[in-house]
């Protein structure tokens, strides 16, 4: 088969089509696709218990606070509550108030007094040897010589509260207390923990101390 050869003048033509169809698709311009949509996200929940056995200037909030706070958060509670070292006895009454305000009372008053009065027993007879006898299941045989290690002229409770301690029948008494140690070395602002379990004797409900461990 014969072909006919191309016009050079029509292939110029083809050429400059081409050429300005290719410019023009560059220009147009691009449109960006939409983005996919991100997968929700959830949500950081906080836990108020963990807020419960903070300080004021933290709000702790409910009367679950001393119930659901475990004794190294009590304590580290404790300790940002307090004034600074070397107040006297005229900073008792600020400590005790900061104490309140931390925890809110959640025991009936008649279960408070009973045990804010055990409380402050056991911490004088801990520190001081006084009083020991009563609380054997406490500081075991009271025949032992125990010298005590602290003085009984510069000790005083510089504050106390009661609250409940993970139930109803759980309860803690948190101490702040100076004294002055066998070495004439006298420090206030100590902080001491007593818990407490409620049990039936006679027919009537009564706090028993827990050993420390």
């Amino acid at each position: 088969m014969i072909t006919t050869p191309r016009s050079p003048r029509l292939l110029l033509l083809s050429t400059i089509v081409l050429a300005v169809a290719g410019l023009a698709l560059l220009d147009v311009p691009h449109v960006p696709e939409p983005p996919a949509q991100a997968a929700p996200t959830a949500h950081a929940t906080t836990d108020s218990s963990s807020a419960a056995a903070l300080p004021p200037s933290i709000k702790p909030t409910a009367s679950t606070a001393a119930a659901t706070a475990t004794p190294a958060s009590t304590r580290s509670a404790v300790e940002s509550a307090l004034p600074p070292h070397g107040e006297g006895a005229a900073g008792d009454q600020a400590i005790q108030r900061n104490l309140q305000t931390a925890w809110p009372a959640d025991l009936p008053t008649a279960d408070e007094r009973e045990l804010l009065t055990a409380g402050r027993a056991l911490l004088r007879a801990d520190a001081t040897g006084i009083g020991r006898a009563k609380w054997p299941t406490v500081f075991g045989d009271s025949g032992q010589a125990l010298a005590p290690a602290f003085s009984t002229a510069r000790f005083r409770s510089q504050a106390a509260i009661a609250r409940r301690d993970g139930g109803p029948d759980k309860a803690v008494v948190h101490l702040v207390w100076a004294g002055m140690d066998r070495g004439g070395t006298f420090t206030d602002l100590r902080i001491t923990d007593w818990h407490f379990t409620r049990t039936i004797k006679k027919g009537a409900a009564t706090w028993t101390p827990q050993p420390r461990t």
